[in-house]
């Protein structure tokens, strides 16, 4: 698998954008995924350089969450950050990694990326709470390149 358009059929993208809603439903917290064929650089860089091109960094509580995927290099980084990444427990970013490259080394990205999603947002809303001056900031569909 090597294009990002056969990476995840429509159905599986609708699934992983009712995941977004879902987790970010009850808190102020934003989470992005974006999907593109290779990174091209680090994939950590690049993903920080996605995080600020996505204005991620600009959420009013800094607790935006990017699942960065770069397909052909069968790699992917989950991005804090600066408020959401002091507030969770430490090796929370780890043992979600793990959980998502569980279902990515079976070949089931759509969960793997459905997990890390709502993992990240049941720490959001443990955090960051959401209340009735939320709004959401950040666009909730899988942007690619």
């Amino acid at each position: 698998m090597s294009k990002v358009e056969d990476f995840l059929t429509f159905e599986e993208e609708q699934d992983i954008v009712a995941a977004i809603l879902e987790a970010e439903k009850n808190t102020s917290g934003e989470i992005r995924v974006h999907i593109e064929s290779t990174a091209k650089m680090d994939h950590f860089s690049r993903a920080q350089q996605l995080f600020h091109f996505l204005k991620m960094d600009n959420t009013k509580e800094e607790n935006g969450v990017l699942i960065y995927v770069a397909v052909e290099d069968k790699k992917f980084v989950i991005y804090g950050d600066t408020g959401i990444d002091r507030a969770v427990p430490k090796g929370f970013w780890e043992s979600t990694k793990e959980v998502i490259s569980s279902h990515f080394q079976n070949g089931n990205y759509k969960q793997g990326i459905v997990e890390g999603v709502l993992r990240a947002g049941k720490e959001l809303r443990a955090h960051f709470p959401w209340d009735q001056t939320d709004t959401n900031e950040l666009s909730d569909a899988i942007s690619k390149g």
